[in-house]
């Protein structure tokens, strides 16, 4: 393995277009924000060297022996995947091992687009209103100025709208279209002096500088090119993250494409307003199937791989089952601190077959309750921290006492078991008052709220946290106690002490009323104790007077319903 003649990028765009230039399933996807692609250009106009590539000559059986994608041409962030090449008809094309996010960054900068979510849209639609399709441009007006990372020339994504101003804005792509040095002389004529020297130099460093160097692999060896890449992509230690971890499984699996299934796994968790990488999906078969969870080579053999595609089908049913149940109960991305609760969850639905009809079906709702109260409890203790990966082994010793043998399920468990994985953290009364000192608008208040409120519809969202003296009536209420300033800051009269959950329609009911006119007017007709012992609202003086000692008292309810719920009391 040498270096080879280099290639100018005009060479280069044209054998990603001829797809000469593919990428190896082991790659990891596009991932470059636009800003370092905008980054990369201004250093190739200045000169700066930007790296040399790895590429790998595959021809001959190895051809068909692994699976190769096209480059991305037109990135829409959280919705773009390379498409696979069949390459059953080509006689040898190169794979690039080192080097594809620089590369596709000069294909999208060139030939494509790079789109990002518009701000302040709601919704998570993939069209074109929420990602419109943006495009390379520079600045052939003025220099940057100033610039405190040093950037001379103003490479912009822009809609074609935003760079209407042909004077300023000149679509990087558009050199490609001039070639031929006389076309591009006439095109520069009547141009400004500042934007002929810098359109010269994009056409220059496009067609005429040979700046791609690269050593080339010929050896028809998929170990040794998996190897290669190992190496290169972890600096020569001992691989230990999930993306080259994946580039193993991907080698490996023979029937399905494991690419393309974490990706639809991905995108389908994504679909039910939840975020996570392919790190979730390999520490789940980990979790499932695995003594050691660490992200480590030797975890993923090829006997391991091969569990893995063979399990696949079920494990994916699995994961999105335990998605599904913190949907169903409430929670969003943003409330579900640590998705590593939902392994235990996981393994329990999997090992026992039981995740068909699992969120809905009757017979499991003993065990929905458990696992919500498990998932909210996990959260509030923050029991997945530094040390993650000991306490899922810890967590898994609750179901099976021996995993090293074939068995992975106790005989005698058949409901989740909620107090033995709990078993080793109680929660003391001072960690009850920092949780009920929490804002209303923090993550960890749904999950004390849901706690307190179980019985609310939470399968459609279909809920509000709500201040029992309303928010607007700060201001009065501290008027109307002047001598209890000290015990009634905002940031007590905005915690849990003062927060309710309600479903929608009550609330929409109570509105801005006083607390005192809302309770009076709900139980004209029903018991007033069964009424506030089901709100959790002490009998005290609900008017604004009283509200230091309402806070005060509704405390102390709220610690001693906690303590008893978090401690399994």
């Amino acid at each position: 393995m040498a270096f080879e003649r280099p290639i100018t990028i005009a060479q280069a765009i044209e054998r990603i277009d001829a797809n000469e230039f593919l990428l190896p399933a082991i790659q990891r996807e596009f991932e470059w924000p636009d800003y370092k692609i905008e980054w990369l250009f201004d250093s190739i106009l200045r000169g700066y060297p930007f790296g040399s590539f790895l590429f790998w000559m595959v021809r001959g059986e190895t051809r068909q022996a692994y699976r190769f994608y096209k480059f991305l041409r037109n990135y829409r962030q959280n919705y773009s995947h390379n498409d696979e090449f069949n390459t059953a008809n080509v006689n040898n094309f190169i794979a690039v091992l080192d080097g594809q996010q620089r590369l596709t960054s000069l294909y999208i900068g060139l030939k494509g687009s790079h789109s990002v979510r518009r701000k302040y849209l709601r919704g998570e639609e993939n069209t074109e209103r929420y990602y419109p399709m943006r495009y390379l441009y520079l600045n052939i007006a003025e220099p940057l100025a100033n610039e405190e990372d040093g950037r001379i020339y103003e490479f912009k994504f822009k809609t074609p709208d935003e760079a209407a101003d042909g004077n300023r804005w000149f679509k990087v792509g558009s050199i490609l279209d001039y070639r031929n040095v006389g076309d591009f002389m006439r095109f520069l004529q009547g141009k400004s002096q500042f934007a002929v020297d810098t359109l010269s130099r994009l056409h220059q460093v496009v067609f005429q500088e040979s700046i791609i160097n690269y050593y080339l692999e010929e050896e028809q060896d998929i170990d040794k090119a998996l190897n290669i890449f190992i190496r290169i992509n972890s600096g020569g230690l001992p691989l230990s993250f999930s993306d080259l971890l994946m580039s193993i499984a991907i080698a490996n699996w023979e029937h399905l494409d494991a690419r393309s299934e974490f990706n639809q796994t991905v995108d389908a968790v994504r679909d039910k307003g939840f975020s996570i990488s392919r790190d979730f999906i390999l520490k789940a078969f980990l979790y499932l199937y695995n003594v050691n969870v660490k992200f480590l080579v030797t975890n993923f053999s090829v006997e391991n791989t091969a569990l893995f595609e063979q399990r696949w089908s079920d494990i994916r049913n699995a994961i999105l089952t335990a998605f599904d149940l913190a949907r169903s109960c409430g929670f969003v991305d943003s409330t579900l601190r640590s998705k590593n609760a939902l392994l235990p969850v996981i393994y329990y639905i999997y090992h026992r077959n039981i995740y068909h009809d699992f969120v809905a079906g009757g017979a499991y709702a003993e065990d929905r309750k458990r696992i919500v109260k498990w998932l909210h409890i996990s959260q509030l203790i923050q029991m997945f921290g530094r040390s993650s990966d000991s306490v899922l082994v810890q967590l898994r010793q609750r179901f099976v006492a021996d995993f090293a043998s074939d068995n992975y399920m106790d005989a005698q468990i058949h409901e989740f078991p909620l107090a033995s994985l709990l078993r080793g953290h109680p929660v003391a009364a001072e960690t009850i008052t920092d949780l009920l000192a929490t804002q209303k608008d923090d993550s960890y208040a749904f999950s004390i709220l849901a706690l307190l409120y179980p019985n609310l519809e939470y399968r459609y969202n279909d809920f509000h946290k709500d201040h029992l003296h309303a928010a607007h009536l700060y201001e009065d209420v501290l008027a109307a106690n002047p001598n209890d300033g000290d015990r009634l800051p905002w940031i007590r009269y905005n915690s849990i002490v003062n927060l309710q959950l309600l479903d929608s329609r009550e609330n929409e009911s109570k509105g801005e009323t006083a607390l005192s006119d809302w309770i009076a007017a709900q139980c004209a007709q029903r018991d007033r104790h069964e009424f506030l012992a089901n709100h959790l609202i002490p009998d005290v003086d609900l008017t604004l007077a009283g509200v230091a000692d309402f806070l005060d008292a509704r405390e102390a309810l709220l610690q001693q319903r906690l303590m008893a719920l978090m401690n399994l009391n």
